[in-house]
């Protein structure tokens, strides 16, 4: 049986993260499972140059949001785990409280029952205490809370390069193998060293 990930678009900003992300795993071995929210879909015709139905061909398989009955509403559908991205307050408050209204909700609802990894792209700020508490109630049931905060020290020249980073790190947590930025301490991202810094001032 292949090994299965279920990917979660919902309507906050940074849809292109989650079609980053589809594009992306086109090139491994995981078999993609696709839930795309309401406003998930107005997004990516405001966000991005794609239709819903061209993001939607990325995945191997899709849902309608509002499908209950779907194999993903039960633990017996197995997969490696599920990834919201990205995830807005709205599926954040209806994971964390397992207010299991749509199938992208009950799918997280049951990605956390069965401990299997879930990972929550959060994308809103600023945050007040309402959305961190609900962060906490999240990460208290087993999710995982990774907003898209870039990095520089993989000194990113392009948009590309900062949302890669984020997918690398959903990667890295998921057990998924990539080069998608430079890891600190890698290709030339080390600090220097007391010597380097000596033979610096003596070249001065």
């Amino acid at each position: 049986m292949a090994k299965r990930i279920v990917i979660g678009i919902s309507g906050a900003s940074g849809v292109t993260y989650g079609v980053r992300m589809l594009e992306l795993l086109r090139e491994t071995q995981l078999e993609t499972h696709l839930i795309i929210s309401k406003a998930g879909r107005l997004n990516i015709e405001i966000e991005t140059s794609y239709t819903p139905g061209e993001v939607e061909a990325m995945a191997d398989f899709t849902y309608d949001h509002k499908d209950m009955a779907a194999s993903l509403a039960s633990g017996s559908f197995l997969t490696e785990g599920m990834v919201v991205i990205p995830c807005t307050i709205k599926s954040l408050s209806g994971i964390a409280n397992a207010y299991n209204e749509n199938l992208l909700v009950r799918a997280a609802d049951v990605t956390l029952k069965e401990k299997r990894k879930l990972v929550l792209v959060v994308r809103e700020t600023p945050l007040h205490i309402g959305h961190l508490r609900l962060m906490t109630l999240a990460a208290e049931m087993g999710a995982h809370i990774l907003p898209p905060v870039p990095s520089f020290y993989h000194r990113p020249k392009t948009i590309d390069d900062i949302i890669n980073q984020t997918i690398g790190k959903v990667f890295d947590y998921i057990g998924i193998e990539h080069n998608l930025f430079n890891r600190w301490g890698e290709a030339g991202q080390k600090p220097k060293t007391r010597d380097d810094r000596l033979k610096k001032l003596k070249t001065k």
